[in-house]
C-alpha cells in the first residue's frame, strides 16, 4: 500500500521524539508531522473503505498505527509547550 512509505517517515519522526523525551530534550521537527499524520489517517480510512480481506487488515493496522503516532507526537508537543 502507498501509505506504508509515508507511515515509515512519520514513524522516524516519532521515534526521534521518543529519544528526545528519554534525554529531556524538546526539539520539534521542522516538518508538520501532525498534518502529515492527519492526511495519512484520512488516506488509510479511504483505503479501508475500498479494501477487503488482507488489504483491509493492513489498512486498519496502518490507520491504528498512524493514530498512535499522532497521539505520541501531540503529547510531546503539549509537554514542550509548542503551539503546533
Amino acid at each position: 500500500m502507498l501509505a506504508h512509505s509515508d507511515l515509515a517517515g512519520a514513524d522516524e519522526y516519532v521515534t526521534t521524539v521518543i529519544r528526545f523525551v528519554e534525554s529531556g530534550i524538546f526539539k520539534p521537527a521542522r516538518a508538520d508531522v501532525l498534518a502529515e499524520l492527519q492526511e495519512l489517517m484520512r488516506r488509510t480510512e479511504r483505503l479501508g473503505e475500498a479494501a477487503t480481506g488482507a488489504d483491509l487488515e493492513v489498512a486498519r493496522a496502518q490507520h491504528a498505527y498512524a493514530v498512535l503516532l499522532d497521539l505520541v507526537h501531540r503529547r510531546f508537543l503539549e509537554a514542550g509547550g509548542s503551539p503546533e
